[in-house]
């Protein structure tokens, strides 16, 4: 079974909209996969679902981040990595598929997507994780 560390953006998106991150967090929550998630990405997508753009409330984001945290695998981190400088909480990324043993990192976001693979670990798109997954 594939092991994929998902970026904040992709996990936010599968929350908030239809399309190709749900389907992603749809086949974690199937078991297809299995999600990779630290304490500092889940911190994360709490936070960034409650600002102003998402308006979630701490109530339904606390729900939210139970449910990823029971359909993930949660890992922490041990070796931290400074890799991307013009966004250091890509970083927290990198070191969850590291520590998760991932197969895939997948991301929208360009920092990432722009170094194409960390530790032989593929950083892809959604739709192109989904093509290799067969749910495209």
């Amino acid at each position: 079974m594939l092991r994929i560390t998902a970026d904040t953006n992709v996990i936010v998106s599968g929350l908030n909209f239809p399309g190709k991150p749900r389907r992603m967090l749809a086949a974690a929550e199937a078991g297809s996969i299995r999600l990779c998630v630290s304490s500092a990405i889940l911190a994360e997508v709490a936070d960034v679902l409650q600002r102003k753009k998402f308006g979630w409330s701490a109530t339904d984001a606390k729900e939210a981040i139970a449910w990823i945290a029971q359909i993930a695998d949660k890992v922490e981190p041990i070796d931290l990595v400074d890799l991307v400088k013009d966004d250091p909480s890509d970083n927290r990324i990198l070191e969850c598929a590291v520590s998760g043993r991932s197969d895939y990192i997948t991301s929208g976001d360009k920092h990432l997507l722009r170094l194409q693979n960390f530790g032989g670990q593929p950083i892809i798109p959604v739709a192109e994780l989904l093509n290799i997954l067969e749910i495209g």
